[in-house]
């Protein structure tokens, strides 16, 4: 390949070369530099509801109304639910012991108002039983909700505090408990799933890299991406704050890229050696061949992952920012500083290898038409037509069940039923006539007579569906109308009344919040901004594909395959968390949905992680074709270059992402089984099987593109990988 074909591998490798102590030397004060200032990020970030929330909503704007005319928060964030072994509507004592909790609370520092029973005599603050009370209070804001929470429980939990309950128990919860235990579950997660996830991975490394010593790269690669990332998050969200989620997928997707881009470099690396170059020049042909492939698929992955960028939901866009710096970071680190290391250690990368193992390593960096791999690759190009069929088959068959995708709203919810701030929003759902803690406001600037009016057509639109108040004069011309939801507020039911509501109150100026319209909202947001990210997703694969292959087929091609491993995916999130399947296994309680945001970020990400596995193999498969072969012989010989690394890659991956199933987060567990599940479903059936046979079915028009864009792609010198009649093997 002329200098021109690639010309950031090609100066990567002589920069390696030359001077990779040097090179080494940087790496080192970059990895000082990010563990000492990037480390820190994991205590830094946070999360809100606001995170999976469009700041122009008009959910949002009826929040901001109520706080702009009240000066205090807008919903109630503390929920306690105190439950009697009397009635407690007609027993003086326990009446008192509930006086008792509402005092207790309204002397904390922060404190703005509170609801309970008998103060404010609503039916909805009684369980239909008896026996339980709600008891809602708002704070200035969340993080001081939390503390005053936390005396709260000290002083009850004492014997004086006991005397006070008279025998009544409390359960703590709301939405300030919500996001304090969602960040704590955040942090503890990501620490187990390195726990865990790491003794698997080196022991898998130790197997397919042949040797301890290449086993300790790939996470060497991956740990100094991550860092460099929470360095780079922790700069970004001192101009733009940044959701604490974002952290599990840097872990995962930096540990698993890392290795993948490792793996696909030693590999070629050894093949080279083999070949009888001496270390520096096998340095140079491996970035100027996987090299070339480890760049298209960091920028093309970065690219899917920064399609995140569009959506106003600030769980998307973190994720969008986290996942595609790290991309980049871990193939800067494996073009580079790998590299670097090859040449220091020289021979003694295959230190520390058991003899069977470096005779298989040995084996492996040759080209053979022997092997599983051969005979897999040659079984599908001998019968390409069967093979696609049958694959293509079991794929839609696995799909089918994303057609009836249901979701469900980002709360309490997501959390385990062991957590107190569960069991609240459970109970509160299940046990009161109605949902005090989820009400729906109707917002409206106006006189008097407007809001009576609104008031008593909103109630009678509701109906038996929610219990209606008076207005409340909140101050500034503002009124509220509060209405209370019989039943979950997420269900058909609540939001058919919420878009009746919306056209109720439109002619009045009047906006309509609460949290059956924070579901709506969500929904909303996520749909309006799809055709878009599709709109950007897409092309820009295409073209990259295009630059790599100088084809317009295969990139065509390359983004039904993609959609087909999303399409299976998602059926099988479906059959999972949706239905229930496994929930046992994987130790959750079905919410009855898939979280919205989660599933965009995991169809992104499956989408992402697809093309990279496609550029892998198709890398080798043009570079055979280049080099002479025909189409079906290059394409059974990419295969058999790339089926036991893509492979490799892809089990090493799942180990690294799919760790994150181990969160007792229910989006989160949702996230790593959905794209473990994308990228085993997307390495096996679909590049070991049907990308193959179908390229040996359309033959040379695979390669096929007009005259024109011909000559553009031979101009930018990207027509070839190896110069002509180089060896492909």
């Amino acid at each position: 390949m002329t200098s021109a074909a690639s010309p950031s591998p090609g100066r990567l490798a002589a920069l390696a070369s030359a001077h990779p102590r040097r090179v080494l030397v940087v790496a080192v004060a970059l990895f000082l530099l990010a563990a000492s200032f990037g480390a820190p990020v994991t205590g830094i970030l946070g999360s809100s509801g606001k995170d999976f929330q469009d700041p122009a909503s008009q959910y949002e704007r009826a929040n901001s109304e109520i706080e702009a005319a009240t000066h205090q928060s807008p919903y109630d964030n503390v929920a306690l639910l105190l439950r009697g072994p009397r009635l407690i509507a007609t027993d003086r004592a326990q009446l008192r012991a509930v006086s008792n909790v509402a005092a207790l609370l309204s002397a904390q520092r922060g404190f703005q108002r509170i609801l309970y029973y008998p103060a404010t005599p609503l039916p909805a603050l009684l369980s239909r039983d008896g026996h339980e009370t709600a008891v809602l209070a708002a704070f200035s804001d969340n993080d001081t909700a939390t503390s005053a929470l936390a005396r709260v429980r000290s002083v009850l939990s004492g014997s004086a505090g006991r005397a006070r309950l008279d025998g009544m128990n409390v359960l703590y919860g709301g939405y300030a408990l919500t996001n304090k235990e969602l960040n704590e579950r955040t942090t503890s997660d990501l620490a187990r799933a390195e726990l865990l996830g790491l003794p698997f991975l080196l022991l898998l490394s130790f197997w397919f890299f042949r040797g301890l010593v290449a086993a300790l790269l790939p996470p060497l690669v991956g740990g100094l991406a991550i860092l460099l990332t929470f360095l780079a998050l922790r700069v970004v969200n001192q101009f733009d704050p940044l959701s604490v989620f974002a952290l599990n997928l840097v872990s995962g997707m930096g540990l698993g890229l890392g290795i993948d881009y490792s793996l696909f470099v030693l590999y070629r690396y050894r093949e080279e050696l083999a070949g009888c170059a001496d270390a520096r020049e096998a340095i140079a042909r491996t970035l100027r061949t996987a090299g070339h492939t480890v760049l298209f698929s960091s920028l093309t992955v970065a690219a899917a992952m920064m399609s995140l960028l569009v959506f106003p939901l600030r769980f998307l866009y973190s994720m969008g920012i986290g996942g595609a710096i790290v991309t980049l970071c871990d193939g800067a680190v494996a073009l580079l500083v790998l590299p670097s290391l090859l040449i220091v250690l020289g021979p003694r990368i295959n230190a520390l290898s058991p003899a069977w193992l470096a005779r298989r390593a040995a084996r492996t960096a040759r080209a053979t038409q022997a092997g599983g791999w051969w005979r897999i690759a040659n079984g599908v190009v001998s019968r390409p037509a069967p093979v696609a069929l049958i694959a293509t088959a079991v794929l839609l068959l696995a799909a089918t069940p994303a057609l009836r995708v249901a979701f469900i709203s980002p709360g309490a919810n997501l959390l385990p039923a062991d957590a107190e701030s569960h069991q609240v929003e459970t109970r509160l759902a299940r046990n009161f006539p109605a949902n005090a803690g989820e009400s729906t406001d109707i917002v409206l600037r106006g006189s008097a007579p407007d809001a009576r009016r609104l008031a008593s057509s909103a109630a009678a639109t509701a109906g038996p569906l929610a219990s209606a108040a008076p207005p409340s004069y909140l101050g500034r011309g503002t009124w509220r109308i509060t209405l209370l939801p019989h039943g979950s507020p997420f269900s058909y039911a609540q939001q058919r009344l919420l878009s009746r509501l919306r056209s109720l109150a439109r002619p009045y100026g009047a906006l309509v919040g609460g949290s059956s319209a924070y579901f709506a909202d969500q929904k909303t947001a996520i749909a309006s901004h799809i055709p878009l990210t599709l709109l950007i997703l897409l092309p820009l694969t295409a073209a990259f594909l295009f630059l790599m292959t100088g084809s317009i087929v295969v990139p065509l091609k390359a983004l039904v395959m993609n959609v087909l491993s999303v399409s299976v995916a998602v059926g099988l999130q479906v059959l999972i968390f949706q239905d229930g399947h496994l929930s046992g296994l994987l130790g959750f309680t079905p919410p009855g949905g898939l979280e919205e945001s989660s599933l965009v970020l995991m169809v992104v990400l499956a989408f992402a992680l697809a093309t990279d596995y496609e550029v892998f193999v198709l890398a080798r498969i043009k570079e055979a074709h280049d080099s002479g072969l025909s189409n079906r012989d290059a394409v059974a010989l990419g295969v058999e270059r790339t089926g036991r690394i893509v492979t490799a890659a892809a089990l090493l991956f799942c180990v690294a992402i799919g760790a994150l199933t181990t969160s007792e987060l229910f989006f989160t567990k949702q996230l790593g089984l959905g794209a473990a599940l994308a990228v085993a479903v997307d390495a096996s059936i679909v590049r070991a099987l049907l990308v193959p046979a179908l390229m040996a079915l359309m033959g040379e028009v695979n390669w096929w593109a007009p005259h024109s864009l011909k000559r553009f792609h031979q101009r930018i010198g990207l027509g070839k990988v190896l110069p002509a009649g180089a060896d492909a093997g």
